[in-house]
């Protein structure tokens, strides 16, 4: 039977998808490597995970011969949109403010955050008129 669809990836597929938005088109072995896994993780496991992402439409494959490579089949910013708008409804009740309140308020932000938040504000505030 075929995995479903997840549109919010595990730790561990997250961590993957971040070495294909780095290299781009990756075998296993490139993959793997690129994890540090090691001794930690077997080969096939992260042959594994990578099959399962590619049920999920998290990743795609193409065959080369007898090798296969694997990339993102979500961009960064989208994995990253649904992530937050899932947190945002899962922690915070649907309350965007109350997520950046709380983010503003566990780790502190530098200055050019600070202004790059308050251009963002200002872009919604127009966008609202």
């Amino acid at each position: 039977m075929a995995r479903p669809r997840h549109d919010r990836p595990t730790n561990a597929e997250l961590a993957i998808l971040r070495v294909l938005w780095k290299q781009g088109p990756s075998t296993v072995r490139e993959v793997h490597e690129a994890l540090g896994r090691g001794e930690q993780t077997g080969y096939t496991t992260t042959l594994k995970l990578l099959q399962i992402m590619v049920e999920k439409k998290l990743a795609e494959r193409t065959e080369e011969g007898r090798m296969h490579r694997y990339a993102a089949a979500v961009t960064e910013s989208d994995t990253q949109r649904r992530m937050v708008a899932d947190l945002v409804e899962r922690a915070f009740g649907g309350s965007t403010a109350g997520l950046v309140m709380q983010a503003l308020s566990s780790k502190r932000a530098s200055p050019a955050e600070l202004e790059r938040i308050r251009q963002l504000i200002d872009k919604a505030r127009k966008e609202q008129r």
